[in-house]
């Protein structure tokens, strides 16, 4: 399986397709696999690249203080191992958060920018969200936490259709949770997360898109990132809870493989 080392840690990583690098960067489960839709889509057009964070995955769970700073740092790092000097970058959530980072401290390495139900900054909704999920993990384990996370990630009409799907899923989690401690240190990262007073300096095509029931990061937030972003276009999808990517890849992959395939023709 393909790993590459970055000094301290290995990561893992996935490649499909030819032309322009793309990056599809995971939320906080960190998996690349999340990608799985978007991958058989857009690698018809890019050389994809997906990969499982420090911390999640089958890369190294570092014992480690975590932060967005060290996560853009781990991805600026395999993109260099892989020979990225630019690359167009799709992140999720907390792949969003890298975004930001990357596209702020280090702009020459982002081509365009696609920030997927994505926040700026915590704020009390943000923060008194992930203070439960932490404490439930903490408290009363991995398998509490993750059916937390359930309501806050999906639409309720999905959840009342899936149950059985919703239920294995957590057999197979719950066989292999990430280490309790490196989960609620990559928390702790996403909450002192906040990089507001920074946007104005993205100026690469950027693209926010989220879905309009999300109930993580409502898409309040994404009219915030939009508005402060130069040039920001902002879409908003019907439905898809947190996790539109997997739960409406086609409404998805519609409104941002259109995005990139724009950024190849201009």
């Amino acid at each position: 399986m393909p790993h590459v080392s970055i000094g301290d840690a290995d990561i893992y990583y996935e490649e499909q397709g030819q032309g322009p690098t793309l990056m599809l960067v995971p939320g906080l489960g960190g998996q690349g696999a999340f990608w799985a839709p978007q991958v058989r889509d857009f690698a018809r057009d890019f050389r994809v690249i997906v990969h499982d964070h420090r911390g999640a995955g089958r890369s190294t769970h570092s014992r480690i203080q975590y932060s967005v700073d060290q996560m853009a740092a781990d991805t600026l790092a395999l993109m260099d191992r892989l020979g990225v000097d630019a690359a167009h970058y799709v992140g999720h959530s907390t792949g969003g958060a890298i975004g930001q980072t990357i596209a702020q401290d280090h702009p020459e390495r982002i081509r365009s920018l696609v920030l997927s139900a994505t926040w700026a900054g915590q704020d009390a909704y943000f923060r008194r969200c992930f203070e439960t999920r932490k404490e439930l993990l903490l408290h009363r384990g991995f398998e509490s936490y993750w059916r937390a996370s359930v309501v806050m990630l999906r639409p309720p009409q999905w959840i009342s259709e899936h149950d059985a799907q919703l239920e294995e899923e957590m057999k197979r989690l719950a066989a292999a949770p990430p280490p309790t401690e490196v989960l609620a240190s990559r928390i702790d990262a996403i909450v002192r997360f906040d990089r507001r007073s920074r946007l104005g300096e993205i100026r690469c095509p950027t693209l926010v898109v989220v879905a309009g029931d999300d109930a993580l990061t409502p898409a309040f937030y994404s009219e915030e990132l939009a508005a402060r972003i130069p040039g920001a276009k902002l879409a908003v999808l019907r439905t898809g809870g947190h996790f539109a990517p997997v739960l409406v890849p086609e409404e998805y992959n519609a409104v941002v493989g259109g995005f990139l395939r724009d950024q190849l023709r201009s």
